[in-house]
């Protein structure tokens, strides 16, 4: 399983794979992609598989920019307005499928609706446009783990199930996208991400926050109950810590006892840097030698909410 650093060389090679099939791992500003012809039910199903995800999970479908996007949905006013502000980056609109849009349904898991984003990663859009077709690209690690933010965490992860990684540097979000429906009466969030409740209604006005039924099929990747998970527990909302636990510190931390060792997403207690931080610091204090990780709390406000649900959905085990 090859890694490469993004080079126009690089980018050729990839969109053959992607047009032949082939599962591809890019970078986007949010976390790092695996990459799949979304027109390709074969390729769709491959997604799944490598990353052993449950079908009744849907995809998000990736497009260099705006006008790619007409053959396969519906737009609103809300959505051309959300999009005129908030792409590329990290936003996903959910809207419905046009009659005969060429997308796999199995990236919209059989529903009527389909996921679609524009990211800014420049190695992303320059995969795109080479491209030239919606691809299918959830986070690229095993289904329910910890997300990646480099090539490297990318190799860890998925070992010999894609044909290429390319190598474009540390995702800067950190987060996934926000999940934005548009479909459902009234606009909600299903998934906190990148893009925060406050932007969001700074343009659109007030928005809900949805939540999601176990039992149910989630209607946006992310929604599953227990995800984003490290091998150890959890353990949230931490004032202090055992000798046998790793400490996951926001902001200052000299006050917090304990810890066999720590990591500070934000030693100044910047959320934009946790977020960045979050997924990579994770995976550094999963380590077998300590029995739990204890996470101090992190504030609900801005990247905030993104960030406790992720680390929510990691206690949940």
């Amino acid at each position: 399983m090859p890694v490469a650093p993004s080079s126009p060389e690089v980018i050729a090679r990839a969109a053959d794979l992607l047009r032949a099939g082939k599962l591809v791992a890019f970078p986007t500003e949010t976390v790092y992609g695996l990459g799949g012809d979304a027109t390709n039910d074969l390729a769709v199903a491959a997604i799944y598989a490598a990353k052993g995800r449950p079908q009744i999970n849907p995809l998000i479908a990736h497009v260099a920019e705006v006008a790619a996007l007409d053959p396969h949905i519906e737009w609103n006013d809300t959505a051309r307005l959300l999009a005129t502000q908030f792409w590329p980056g990290p936003l996903t609109l959910v809207l419905s499928r046009k009659k005969n849009c060429p997308v796999s349904l199995l990236a919209s898991a059989g529903m009527e609706t389909l996921a679609v984003r524009i990211p800014s990663h420049p190695v992303a859009q320059a995969l795109l446009k080479a491209v030239g077709r919606p691809i299918a690209a959830p986070s690229a690690n095993l289904s329910g783990k910890i997300s990646p933010t480099t090539a490297l965490h990318v190799a860890e992860s998925l070992s010999d199930k894609v044909e290429l990684i390319i190598a474009g540097g540390k995702s800067t979000v950190g987060l996934e996208s926000t999940v934005l429906d548009l479909v459902s009466p009234r606009i909600c969030i299903l998934r906190p991400g990148g893009i925060t409740r406050e932007q969001l209604e700074k343009v659109i006005g007030p928005v809900e926050t949805a939540t999601h039924n176990a039992h149910e099929a989630p209607l946006a990747p992310g929604m599953l109950p227990s995800h984003y998970a490290p091998e150890l527990p959890v353990r949230l909302n931490a004032n202090s810590a055992a000798d046998n636990e790793a400490l996951l510190c926001f902001g200052p931390a000299a006050f917090i006892k304990g810890g066999a060792t720590r990591l500070n997403l934000s030693g100044r207690g910047d959320l934009e840097e946790a977020a960045a931080h979050l997924f990579a610091m994770l995976r550094q204090l999963d380590d077998k030698r300590y029995r739990a990780i204890a996470v101090m709390p992190i504030p609900e406000t801005g990247l905030g909410a993104a960030i406790n649900d992720r680390l929510r959905r990691a206690s949940l085990r």
